[in-house]
């Protein structure tokens, strides 16, 4: 919420049936009223995504295939259904984007191929150590590897686990398009797209919350150890989130996000301490840094927006009259 305060506020009123020019959108009578609309949207989506989980009641782990097939279609039905949200904000605040609902959520075909690749590229490069770590410790060699990924069979066996449905497709791809494609339009008006990008992921991180339920529930751990590894988590879901923000603003496109949760939830959080301790230390520490200085360093040349055309989010704001949005250029 502390974003909505600041230098990064932008008041927007509730336009009227009638037409008003497109610089009346900022200012006039009710003021902030916009910002609120936003907040509470993205409040009642988060809210939505989460309790979905709890529809069904059961005594079953989160991990048990009858309780992640349940889920699965709770969980479907409202990510469907926010769109809707959208729709409804547009209508509240009286604020045209200029684009169709589905180009500005991120579905549009105009610059999808490097929207795919690059921001998967560049976050493959930040687990650069990582990435090291796993072919050292693995006991096949990278050719053998290959084959195994790529043959059917492995594929038709993960398309029957649902846990890897869960974390390499569903949990990606819902979301993203509940945290991000929904919310970053109806935050950037009231917030900028600059703030924007870290307001959002609070959202994304306080969802993340609903784990230490269970693991209440289950006696998975000490209190103690709960909350502290929900605080963690809460810390780098946050960054992970303000990550994807950033993807899905400078590319304009959900695909990229959605494949970079996918291959993040893919590679789990870097095994630091077992780096420090592992046999090749030295060039495994190497690579991690190597990947971490290549990704700042790439960061804004494989995010350039001239790569992938025209951004609705830059557009909707250019229509607020915010022709100043640095990450738009």
């Amino acid at each position: 919420m502390a974003a909505l305060g600041g230098d990064g506020l932008r008041l927007l009123s509730v336009s009227r049936p009638e037409r008003q020019p497109e610089s009346a959108a900022l200012g006039g009578p009710g003021p902030g009223l916009c910002c609120w609309v936003s907040v509470f949207s993205c409040l009642s989506l988060a809210c939505s995504y989460v309790g979905s989980l709890y529809v069904w009641k059961s005594e079953l782990p989160r991990d048990h295939p009858a309780v992640i097939k349940r889920r699965f279609t709770s969980v479907l039905v409202v990510s469907s259904l926010s769109p809707l949200c959208v729709l409804l904000w547009r209508e509240l605040t009286g604020i045209q984007p200029g684009t169709s609902l589905l180009t500005l959520m991120g579905f549009r075909l105009e610059g999808i191929f490097p929207a795919a690749l690059l921001p998967l590229l560049l976050t493959m490069i930040l687990f650069l150590g990582p990435l090291m770590q796993l072919s050292m410790d693995c006991p096949c060699d990278l050719a053998d590897g290959l084959k195994v990924a790529l043959a059917p069979r492995s594929w038709a066996r993960c398309l029957t686990d649902m846990r890897w449905l869960r974390n390499q497709v569903i949990a990606p791809l819902t979301e993203e398009l509940v945290f991000r494609a929904c919310m970053l339009p109806m935050l950037a008006p009231c917030t900028g797209l600059g703030p924007a990008v870290f307001t959002c992921p609070l959202f994304f991180g306080v969802a993340h919350f609903h784990h230490i339920i269970e693991q209440l529930r289950f006696r998975q751990s000490s209190v103690g150890s709960i909350f502290l590894s929900a605080a963690f988590q809460f810390s780098y879901t946050a960054v992970f989130g303000a990550y994807t923000a950033f993807l899905f603003i400078r590319t304009g496109h959900l695909i990229g996000p959605v494949l970079c949760h996918s291959f993040c939830n893919y590679m789990g959080f870097p095994a630091v301490c077992a780096a420090l301790e592992h046999p090749q230390r030295r060039p495994l520490l190497a690579g991690y840094a190597l990947g971490v200085g290549l990704f700042l360093l790439l960061l804004q040349p494989l995010t350039d927006p001239k790569l992938y055309g025209s951004l609705p989010l830059c557009v909707l704001l250019e229509r607020t009259g915010d022709t100043k949005a640095p990450l738009c250029s």
